[in-house]
């Protein structure tokens, strides 16, 4: 099972349980470079197979991140400080042109021995979409953008000379010189009926926010039949939180007092928040809003033997990727080597 977590592009505010800790101020300058390449470091040295750049590029560090760097300035930073991990930057359609993205992505493809891939994200923060003066469009509109996004980026990938008209983007005679030198590898966002239609006609991996084992087996057993016999279906990814310790008891002591503590009124705002989405959050349950990508609701608490049994079923379930958030000691002692071998 491949790995991935998160670079270090933002800060605060993930989760509504309530805490008497200061919001975390971000590091500036040569703290902040250090940071990084020693997160980095350590990921590299837990065997991690992929790192995912987010594009999140406001918050208010109450029901949402806080701090966030440019999800392009991370990469390139990043790609100069590891050698092994796989790098994902998440993208947004409308932030940028896809032919512009090409060609910087064909840039850091040959300064990074082919260690890059872009995660197509169509958006659900409805306000950053306003304050960067970007027309969010409507939930089906913002799809048929990143479809158009992903056949420009392919089509510029693969082809020496390239040409596109459609109703988003358009390019004449494009070219990429220096040419790539991999295969152009696309992960995507979202659950909903288009992001479904959208993974089978374009994407390689989807990330799916975490939830129940039956919530994500019934997710890939939809896409699956979407994709039928006549396109090939994407590999999936989810996410989870993981909260190791001795005994599965233990563990429901402390999910269940963080569930206890939930702060009502940056709950109520999270929820407000997440209207420009569908598909996600659907179902959601306390678990669901302790974070942002509803990674408790995944269920990686107990003991280190019930976690491995989780993840397995995970895996026989179609699974092919555990986006984590690190930090757990004991599931990165106990846990992680041995989901890496399944």
């Amino acid at each position: 099972m491949y790995t991935c977590t998160w670079a270090p592009s933002t800060f605060s505010g993930t989760q509504v349980v309530k805490s008497k800790q200061p919001v975390k101020e971000m590091p500036k300058g040569r703290q902040l470079r250090e940071l990084v390449r020693q997160y980095v470091h350590r990921l590299e040295q837990l065997d991690l197979s992929h790192l995912l750049i987010a594009q999140r590029w406001w918050g208010n560090a109450s029901d949402i991140e806080g701090s966030t760097l440019d999800c392009l300035a991370m990469t390139d930073y990043i790609a100069a400080h590891s050698n092994s991990i796989r790098l994902v930057t998440a993208i947004h359609p409308g932030f940028f042109h896809p032919a512009v993205i090409a060609k910087w992505a064909s840039t850091l493809d040959n300064l990074s021995d082919g260690r890059w891939s872009i995660n197509v994200t169509s958006g659900w923060n409805l306000e950053e979409f306003s304050k960067y003066g970007i027309d969010p469009l409507d939930h089906g509109g913002r799809y048929a953008r990143s479809s158009e996004f992903i056949e420009v980026l392919r089509g510029a990938w693969d082809n020496e000379l390239f040409n596109y008209q459609g109703s988003y983007y358009q390019v004449q005679d494009l070219v990429l010189e220096p040419r790539p030198t991999s295969p152009l590898e696309v992960f995507q966002g979202g659950q909903s009926d288009a992001a479904i239609t959208m993974a089978v006609q374009q994407s390689d991996w989807m990330f799916l926010n975490g939830g129940s084992l039956e919530k994500i087996q019934g997710l890939i057993d939809k896409v699956r039949a979407r994709a039928g016999t006549q396109a090939a279906c994407p590999r999936f990814a989810v996410y989870g939180i993981p909260l190791c310790r001795a005994t599965d008891a233990e563990a429901e002591q402390e999910i269940s007092a963080m569930l206890n503590n939930i702060d009502p009124v940056v709950l109520a705002a999270r929820k407000k928040r997440l209207i420009g989405a569908e598909g996600m959050w659907a179902n959601a349950d306390a678990l669901s809003m302790l974070d942002t990508n509803e990674g408790y609701a995944t269920g990686l608490i107990g003991s280190p033997e019930t976690i491995i049994e989780r993840l397995a079923a995970l895996k026989s379930s179609g699974v092919d990727m555990i986006h984590l958030a690190l930090g757990d000691p004991l599931f990165e002692s106990e846990v992680l080597p041995v989901i890496q071998g399944l």
